[in-house]
């Protein structure tokens, strides 16, 4: 992960579950396929620094098939189809925002632009959805939250879904703004998620913190 990223966990590394989560990691691929590879489980760290992050999209964990996870909520790396989800979050970026769908599934543009594309679990081992769920990355991106919300600067959390959204406690004060809706999954995506305009109100959150909107083109 990025070393302001290092610096700002620096506590929540130290402790004792994130050693037994290591631990755990470790004979998890001795023993089975795991996503996404060592070197991206941090992507999302990595790519979007501690005091460059402007916005928050938070996501469950991985997705679980070959070639799809490389460490960024809702992104597949460049030549894999996009998922049901990320496609329906095209649809509303283009309808919200007149942003065409790209030839691609692939948001590091985003993630370099201050968007902080997160999963609540990391990991996952492969066909398994929520396999490497209570084993303590839950507790480690509660960290991560936690320590965005105690900064000064603005930051716009984006939660879709019921999970997502039940993190919304771990956001205080009020130079922050949340940002809710349904999942963009198709069993609910109809159900408010279309229509939500997320990417226009991220921005229309960023202006009013006199910060600069996010480019959301791909």
């Amino acid at each position: 992960m990025h070393e302001s990223w290092k610096q700002a966990l620096i506590d929540e590394i130290a402790r004792p579950y994130f050693r037994e989560l290591a631990r755990f990691l470790k004979a998890e691929r001795r023993e089975h396929v795991v996503f996404p590879p060592p070197g991206q489980v941090f992507e999302a760290l990595r790519v979007t620094p501690f005091d460059e992050t402007k916005v928050l999209i938070l996501g469950q964990d991985p997705y679980h098939n070959v070639g799809q996870a490389h460490g960024l909520s809702f992104s597949v790396p460049q030549g894999v189809k996009p998922p049901p989800s990320l496609s329906n979050i095209y649809r509303e970026l283009e309808e919200d925002l007149g942003i065409k769908p790209p030839g691609h599934g692939d948001l590091t543009a985003w993630a370099k632009r201050g968007v902080l594309l997160l999963n609540a679990v990391l990991t996952v081992r492969a066909h398994q959805p929520g396999s490497h769920r209570e084993q303590g990355w839950e507790r480690f991106t509660d960290a991560v939250i936690r320590a965005l919300s105690g900064r000064q600067e603005p930051v716009v959390f984006v939660l879709w879904g019921r999970y997502a959204r039940n993190k919304k406690d771990l956001v205080e004060g009020p130079q922050h703004a949340v940002i809710e809706s349904p999942h963009p999954s198709p069993m609910s995506a109809s159900s408010g998620f279309f229509g939500s305009r997320p990417f226009s109100r991220v921005n229309e959150a960023l202006v009013q913190a006199s910060r600069e909107p996010i480019d959301w083109q791909l």
